[in-house]
């Protein structure tokens, strides 16, 4: 329920901000799921905590038409942002959020099975994993609810999976993506660890077919580094994947991109991963930094972002040598948004 004494509170007069005709679409175009069924319209609950139903109770017909995503969409139009965590949000703070509103749901981002077949320390303190019990069958009654929706909905969506678990680890996610519609307006955007996509893509058919872009976390350029950040992962099954994949997209053409979250035990690989992703023809490489979702024992150690950190001038002229390659190549094949601003991408090189 919208708490009415904050929507009185930052009520402002909506003439003057109505003359900005750019706002932020995701209130109008995006619907996350999480694990608990909770719903939110954006890309991030950090970003946007107010969540606007819940799909154990619901239906998501009910909840995108419900007066709470209303209210959320009012807050975006009235220039507002009451219930956006303006401290949190990249697009706020960056003051990016310039698109045009959208009249349907466009995004469905899928958060409802945090199992993963790796325990790394960025994400997590040990290994989670679910395929049976009354944890995994509340997860595959939400990959169910869902798919009914999508086989009814009919304008073009595409549906991210990924973002907390592996989708080919997952029981649960496998078990969607099996039973997901056949339908031409739906297409899939699925981040995984890469370990299992040789051994299980080929039974989700449909949707390889209709993959519009594939993300792989890989965290290491090198066999030593990758497998003591990624716990559990193997180097040389990783890179046979990788294979795969490359062979995959000339034929199926999706967008293809390498994740890489940099800390004190990798940011010396930086050229390194940007190499790789040259290797395997990867469309873009994507460097974050580490962020602290409470997990790590010791962040303060893998926070090289921080001034006072040890490490931080040798980080520093780790990235000089990035920056002199995105400014020579000139494209955004290297996206590194949370270590530059769009400033310093674009200045002049000389």
């Amino acid at each position: 329920m919208i708490n009415q004494r904050l929507f009185d509170h930052y009520k402002i007069n909506t003439e003057k901000n109505l003359q900005i005709k750019n706002i932020c679409p995701r209130p109008y175009d995006t619907i996350l799921i999480d694990k608990n069924g909770s719903c939110y319209a954006c890309e991030c609950t950090s970003w946007l905590p107010q969540s606007i139903g819940n799909l154990q109770i619901q239906s998501l017909e009910e909840i995108i038409n419900s007066k709470t995503h209303k209210h959320l969409q009012e807050s975006i139009t009235d220039r507002t942002y009451r219930y956006c965590n303006e401290h949190q949000c990249s697009y706020i703070k960056s003051n990016s959020v310039l698109h045009g509103q959208p009249e349907r749901i466009q995004h469905l981002r899928l958060a409802i099975d945090d199992s993963c077949n790796l325990r790394c320390p960025s994400c997590r303190k040990g290994l989670i994993f679910y395929k049976e019990g009354s944890q995994y069958k509340k997860r595959i009654r939400l990959a169910d609810k869902i798919n009914d929706w999508l086989y009814n909905y009919k304008q073009p969506i595409q549906v991210h999976i990924g973002s907390d678990g592996d989708p080919f680890a997952s029981h649960v996610y496998r078990h969607f993506m099996e039973q997901t519609p056949e339908r031409d307006n739906i297409k899939y955007s699925i981040l995984t660890n890469g370990l299992m996509f040789k051994e299980f893509h080929t039974k989700v058919p449909y949707v390889i077919n209709n993959l519009q872009e594939l993300g792989v976390s890989i965290d290491g350029a090198s066999k030593e580094t990758y497998e003591k950040l990624r716990l559990g992962g193997n180097w040389d099954k990783v890179r046979r994947n990788l294979d795969c994949i490359a062979e995959l997209k000339e034929k199926h053409n999706f967008r293809f991109i390498l994740h890489f979250v940099v800390q004190k035990d990798n940011y010396h690989e930086m050229e390194k991963i940007i190499d790789l992703g040259v290797e395997y023809n990867a469309d873009r490489v994507w460097l974050n930094k580490i962020e602290d979702w409470g997990t790590y024992d010791n962040f303060t150690e893998q926070n090289i972002f921080t001034p006072t950190h040890p490490d931080n001038i040798d980080y520093n002229l780790f990235l000089n040598n990035v920056l002199q390659r995105i400014w020579k190549r000139d494209d955004r094949f290297i996206e590194c948004p949370t270590l530059i601003s769009e400033e310093v991408r674009y200045k002049n090189k000389n």
